[in-house]
């Protein structure tokens, strides 16, 4: 209708139509609708009339020559690459390697997950030995949990020292996590020997620390971290020793501002 009723074609009101006519309904948030219509610029646009105009820099997407259906459809199989690139998207070819990362991680994590954990392991031990042995040695690490009364009197909470109070905002998270791994751990034992029963969510804890994964029960409390179980483990000990070296001692002078539970806590106190 808009080629047919407009001599010269109304690029502004196509992008409009398709983009908030069309699919603006669908999409809620605005600054998605912004998105389109951004995305849509790169397509209606005079340049696409022109003979193979290249919508990528490597020019390997461009408009193919005005033909049938049979030859678009030739030029879709025969002419794209059959993966896409990242620069059509507007991306950087690094994009691709998280892709892949991504990707693989998914993989390995499914191949885990099929794993069976019943049949004996090298060494003529089992999975429930080689879990109860785990779990029994992430135990013995972990330590007791921070005594608040004690910090409350060494660091108490002023005016004058923001970072007292951010101190004891710290402990009381990090207490809470590690009465999160400490009780996953007892009980896996505990599973392992029959003394509990299997609960889904357990079994779930059991099935990530033979993968070495960390347990989502235990991301559910814990800061945002990638880092695998065993490297987990390490950052998570770290960050309890910096903070009990604060606390029996005095505030640092050299801040580790990744190792903070709450980091916007620290940099409002900070400031």
């Amino acid at each position: 209708m808009f080629l047919n009723h407009y001599e010269k074609i109304p690029w502004d009101a196509l992008r409009y139509m398709v983009a908030e006519a069309n699919y603006g309904g669908r999409v809620t948030d605005p600054n998605d609708r912004v998105t389109i219509m951004l995305v849509l610029e790169d397509f209606y646009c005079a340049e696409m009339l022109n003979k193979n105009h290249k919508m990528s820099p490597s020019g390997t997407y461009f408009v193919p020559s005005v033909g049938e259906l049979d030859s678009y459809v030739s030029f879709v199989r025969d002419k794209l690459p059959l993966n896409d690139l990242t620069e059509i998207f507007g991306l950087h070819d690094n994009a691709e390697i998280t892709s892949a990362i991504g990707t693989t991680n998914n993989m390995m994590a499914i191949a885990l997950s099929l794993q069976g954990t019943t049949a004996a392991a090298a060494g003529g031990k089992s999975a429930d030995d080689i879990l109860r042995e785990k779990a029994e040695d992430l135990l013995n690490k972990i330590p007791k949990n921070y005594d608040m009364d004690m910090a409350a009197r060494l660091h108490p909470l002023c005016y004058e020292d923001s970072m007292n109070t951010v101190l004891q905002q710290e402990l009381l998270r990090f207490n809470k996590l590690i009465d999160v791994v400490r009780t996953s751990l007892v009980n896996v034992g505990k599973a392992v020997k029959g003394e509990v029963p299997l609960t889904p969510e357990l079994e779930s804890v059991c099935t990530s620390l033979f993968n070495n994964i960390v347990p989502e029960v235990w991301h559910k409390r814990a800061y945002p971290s990638l880092k695998p179980l065993a490297s987990w483990i390490v950052d998570f000990l770290e960050r309890l020793e910096f903070m009990r070296k604060w606390v029996e001692g005095s505030a640092p002078k050299n801040w580790w501002i990744s190792g903070f539970f709450f980091t916007q806590s620290f940099l409002t106190g900070a400031k």
